[in-house]
């Protein structure tokens, strides 16, 4: 009876952690798009003053923003940690096949924007420190703007743009600890240490509740912030220390029962319709005041324009072109080359992890503008151009034989 058995759809067999996920996020997405517009607006209202002076007011230790950048933003990378340890180890990278065709395309749009970045700004050493910048997706946004398109694009690709995005969210945090990172205070660092190997006993020792690990996550927090290392790996780091249980007898977990299923549930929401749009608003106001053509194609704006567009649209399409041909891989399943080309260029909306790695990059105002410039024209270009292509494309699979 079709009451007992019914007819259920790809998107309807996606594991359920991994649908809430991508619904959460394009949601979040399409509230990250209207924040950000507000903070343009407001940057660029009567209110523009007291919006900017507000970020730089003082709560004790930290200003506003400082507190927006480095504590709310922690919590953020609490769950980009989580998801990437549960993708290894129980979702779309527990296996090599899985991991194969996103991991390549994620390195390539990583690897290429920075070459086109380079290639823009190869001639001024203090831009040259943010090469970094287009290197990330956002992936909030560009789920975003898949949600728009509702059924027209399978299933699949979804869960490729999701597992990409969290495999460059994965290369983002290399990169932040890598380059990014201050004078280290070495007593701090070595209290940091202290306590994430606490944390890794009360792993090993089986502890399933939360609460001893949020608490010493407090702690680890504020030693790394006073380490000179940016705070927000506190939250990767303690991401990777909670406990996943699997089920007996499976090597699948158990989302009633994991500590780490938990949080991450608990996580989704509070991330994407409140620190992520408190993030975008607190940074993506930029005034359009003495704004000339000469900024919008100074090579600092370009390289970071052209990277997030040209750069993941040949790093990812590109290697994806190379994996199917040669039989390394294939393409996400009921997805055309058209709407794998269209995925790609939505990979180039950059924002909220580019906005991050940008503001770390440079302390000079007229420098983070240029980026906030080069970010939201790449962005937009890069998101405009993949919706009308994905809108354009059907869903047929046209004939491209591996070599």
């Amino acid at each position: 009876m079709s009451k007992l058995q019914p007819a259920r759809p790809l998107r309807g067999r996606i594991n359920s952690t991994l649908r809430q996920f991508l619904d959460n996020e394009a949601s979040g997405g399409l509230v990250l798009m209207g924040v950000a517009l507000l903070a343009i607006i407001v940057a660029n209202s009567p209110l523009a003053d007291s919006y900017f002076a507000a970020l730089h007011v003082y709560l004790g230790p930290l200003s506003i923003q400082h507190w927006i950048n480095d504590a709310l933003m922690a919590v953020f990378f609490l769950l980009v940690g989580l998801e990437i340890k549960r993708e290894m180890l129980d979702g779309q990278l527990s296996s090599w096949s899985r991991r194969v065709l996103p991991g390549a395309a994620a390195a390539g749009g990583m690897v290429v924007p920075a070459l086109i970045y380079v290639a823009f700004n190869y001639d001024n050493p203090a831009a040259l420190r943010g090469w970094a910048i287009p290197s990330a997706t956002d992936i909030a946004f560009a789920l975003g703007v898949l949600s728009l398109l509702g059924p027209k694009v399978p299933a699949s690709l979804k869960i490729f743009l999701a597992t990409l995005a969290i495999i460059d969210d994965l290369g983002a945090v290399i990169v932040i600890a890598l380059f990014y990172t201050a004078d280290v205070n070495l007593y701090a660092l070595a209290g940091a240490a202290l306590v994430v190997a606490n944390l890794v006993i009360f792993n090993r020792l089986g502890v399933m509740r939360l609460w001893p690990f949020l608490v010493l996550g407090a702690v680890l927090w504020v030693l790394v912030l006073m380490s000179g290392i940016h705070a927000t790996l506190a939250g990767v780091i303690l991401a990777l220390t909670i406990p996943i249980r699997l089920t007996p007898g499976t090597p699948e977990a158990s989302p009633a029962v994991s500590p780490l299923h938990k949080l991450e549930h608990a996580l989704h929401k509070p991330v994407a319709f409140l620190i992520v749009p408190i993030f975008g608003f607190a940074n993506a106001g930029v005034s359009f005041t003495g704004v000339t053509p000469a900024t919008l194609v100074d090579p600092l704006t370009l390289g970071v324009g052209a990277g997030l567009v040209v750069g993941k649209l040949i790093g990812i399409f590109g290697i994806v072109v190379i994996m199917v041909r040669t039989g390394l891989a294939e393409l996400p399943a009921a997805a055309s080359w058209g709407q794998t080309l269209g995925v790609s260029l939505l990979c180039g909306i950059g924002f909220t992890m580019s906005l991050f790695i940008g503001l770390l990059a440079f302390e000079d105002p007229d420098m983070q503008d240029r980026v906030k410039f080069g970010i939201l024209g790449g962005s937009i270009i890069a998101g405009l151009s993949g919706y009308i292509l994905l809108r354009l494309s059907d869903r047929r699979v046209p004939e491209l034989k591996a070599a």
